[in-house]
């Protein structure tokens, strides 16, 4: 009987039974959780990881001691917490989402919270549920804005973006969006540009990859021509927005409220200024990075991530 490979699985139990079906008969799939030092341990005679967390920093010094290390299959479209210079250098193949249009255009856990944290800081629902469990009952404290006839700016109008779209329109808002990559822009969305979103908007929603092109893309500059009041929504990678700025406009009162799914400096949040400035202004809600975490959905990626190694083995 031939040897089974060694896959290092990284993400939570639905996903690590759903790579188990597909892997079990060839591999023996380690699930590690997301700790470098257990990965450490693990890496050294492993074949493939399949990473459905993105919790764990795949560093260069991490990838020197991979020696029989292949192929990292990603169940994310995203994969910026990987090296990818060492991953050339060392000749590991890298599969992301991105390779699977056509299975992740229904996938909508991220786009749904993103609409979510639109809803909640519209609605200042934080504070409104904390103050009826404080036992009292005054609506006059927390005004809502009206959606209907309201304005959303999209940074990024690819998959997710779309998604937001599809739910603003049918909530009755003017969609207007900008894409630093793509030129066909789904129909309800009306292409302006960056500087537009800033100026015109009510809301602004950003699902851009992160790269040396969209880096604190959302700069001071542009955060201080926004729209007095503008909430933020970002779901992609915090480090797309300039978090000083971010709190400076906080501060200033040009933006009204924040949602964010990321910070830059995940998962460490006490280092983050942002989570501070948080913990004491109820205009700012974050979750952690949660957005595409639904069974239901990782157990299709992760299935999807698991037949990227068997083929590659194969």
């Amino acid at each position: 009987m031939e040897k089974k490979i060694k896959v290092l699985y990284l993400g939570s139990i639905e996903g690590y039974e759903s790579t188990l079906n597909v892997l079990s008969d060839f591999a023996n799939v380690i699930n590690v959780p997301p700790k470098i030092e257990l990965l450490s341990d693990q890496i050294e005679d492993a074949d493939a990881i399949l990473d459905a967390s993105m919790k764990t920093s795949i560093s260069e010094e991490l990838l020197k001691n991979a020696n029989k290390l292949k192929i990292i299959s990603c169940a994310t479209t995203g994969s910026d917490h990987i090296s990818t210079n060492a991953l050339i250098e060392r000749k590991i193949s890298l599969k992301t989402l991105k390779e699977d249009g056509d299975l992740i255009k229904n996938i909508t856990p991220a786009a749904e919270l993103s609409w979510a944290l639109l809803m909640a800081c519209s609605r200042k629902l934080n504070s409104a549920l904390l103050d009826v469990k404080n036992g009292n009952w005054e609506r006059e404290k927390f005004p809502g804005i009206m959606l209907r006839g309201k304005t959303i700016g999209i940074i990024g109008c690819g998959r997710i973006g779309g998604w937001m779209a599809t739910y603003a329109t049918a909530f009755g808002m003017n969609v207007i969006g900008y894409d630093p990559v793509i030129t066909d822009f789904p129909n309800e969305i009306s292409p302006v540009s960056l500087e537009s979103i800033f100026t015109d908007s009510d809301f602004i929603s950003i699902h851009v990859h992160l790269s040396d092109l969209t880096r604190k893309m959302v700069s001071y500059e542009l955060i201080q021509k926004c729209k007095k009041g503008v909430i933020i929504i970002n779901t992609s990678r915090g480090q797309i927005i300039d978090e000083e700025a971010l709190i400076d406009g906080l501060k200033k009162k040009l933006i009204g409220a924040v949602g964010l799914d990321v910070i830059s400096d995940e998962p460490h949040v006490n280092n983050s200024a942002i989570a501070q400035y948080g913990k004491e202004n109820d205009n700012v809600l974050i979750t952690p990075h949660c957005g595409g975490f639904s069974p239901d959905a990782v157990k299709i990626v992760c299935r999807r991530a698991a037949e990227k190694i068997k083929i590659f083995f194969n």
